[in-house]
């Protein structure tokens, strides 16, 4: 029972409407609980929550800026904001290269805020199913889809170690040795049985641009009934909006002021490398 009050009351902090201030130690006594509102107010609690405040849309108690005041998107308060929103005990974001990003992100230049629809960010969900009667996990990718006047996210790519066993790259030389001749049509294709003796290189016979689709081999074991979900374990989102840097979005859930959704990996990527990592959310 006392739980569950206080699930309410904190519930209840989340909305009430304070006064503007500077984010300091404050304290609400309310029945018989004193609840420090600091962590509470510093807690990135949802990922749009993230967006808005990457972007320097909302002040520190979650009211949304008006985009026609001074303070909406303003430089100089995003670069008090900015450090606030990355994972503070991991050594690859409190590094000097978290400051060269959070000075590139500030300067008067398009392309520094993260937009919803904009495409170019992935949510990575690592998810327990069961397959041929035992729990393995497979790592699932998703994006957001435009859909009328809405949007929805969408599965792009999975990867599972099962599947990727199916198709071994293989050493070129073993690979050639595997071909039908170019004069096959003219023996109705009577050696094509080759391929279908060996199963477990069959693809080798595929043109060179073949590339397996693991996503309908994971719809078709779905269809079959031979993959059933049981749940989801952890999430994370992958982000290539900025020109020029790439960062990883986690949730913390620990005590104190660094906590909630944030970057817990920062990299300068140049767009030919992105475009390389890309291809592993939608081949």
């Amino acid at each position: 029972m006392a739980k569950t009050t206080l699930y309410c009351l904190l519930a209840a902090l989340m909305i009430l409407v304070t006064s503007p201030a500077k984010l300091c130690a404050q304290t609400r006594t309310m029945g018989a609980f004193e609840l420090d509102e600091t962590e509470l107010y510093a807690m990135t609690k949802q990922v749009s929550q993230f967006f808005s405040r990457f972007n320097n849309e909302e002040d520190q108690f979650g009211k949304k800026y008006n985009p026609g005041t001074k303070e909406y998107r303003n430089s100089q308060k995003r670069k008090q904001i900015l450090p606030l929103l990355f994972d503070n005990e991991n050594a690859r974001t409190t590094s000097a290269l978290r400051d060269y990003f959070i000075d590139d992100l500030t300067k008067p230049k398009s392309g520094n805020y993260l937009e919803f629809l904009n495409g170019r960010w992935y949510a990575e969900v690592s998810a327990t199913f069961i397959h041929e009667g035992r729990e393995v996990n497979i790592i699932l990718f998703l994006m957001i889809e435009k859909e009328n006047l809405g949007s929805k996210w969408v599965l792009t790519n999975v990867y599972y170690p099962a599947f990727n066993k199916l198709f071994p790259e293989g050493e070129l030389a073993e690979r050639e040795k595997h071909f039908l001749h170019p004069m096959s049509h003219e023996l109705d294709f009577m050696n094509i049985y080759k391929a279908f003796n060996e199963p477990q290189v069959i693809e080798y016979y595929g043109r060179k641009s073949f590339h397996p689709d693991f996503l309908s081999l994971f719809f078709y074991e779905i269809k079959m009934g031979r993959i059933k979900f049981k749940s989801v374990d952890q999430l994370k989102f992958h982000i290539y909006q900025i020109e020029s840097w790439y960062f990883e979005v986690a949730y913390l859930n620990r005590k104190g002021n660094n906590s909630g959704w944030l970057i817990t990996n920062l990299m300068y990527m140049d767009e030919k490398e992105k475009n390389n990592f890309i291809k592993l959310y939608e081949p």
